[in-house]
């Protein structure tokens, strides 16, 4: 997964900004991001403080950890059974 050049602290500020009254070009010209990064975090984070944006991100990274272990475990029980087929 892409780490971000933002922290889960500066995306706040970033939204806290928004919701000031500040427009959104301006905010994301003085951050160097573009309109749609800044409306994709609005729907993403927004309501939330920072301690929910890194729970919510340390859930991605365990179900991404997770979805790759049943994978892992799926294409092993499908070798397996493939070998069984073969000597029966």
């Amino acid at each position: 997964m892409k780490k971000s050049r933002f922290t889960d602290s500066q995306i706040m500020s970033i939204l806290k900004q928004g919701e000031g009254g500040i427009p959104v070009a301006e905010i994301c010209r003085e951050h160097s991001i573009s309109s749609a990064l800044y409306y994709r975090w609005r729907s993403r984070y927004g309501g939330m403080d920072a301690s929910l944006i890194s729970r919510l991100k340390e859930l991605e990274r365990e179900n991404a950890q997770l979805k790759k272990m049943y994978a892992e475990e799926r294409l092993e029980a499908e070798i397996v059974q493939e070998a069984l087929s073969k000597y029966q």
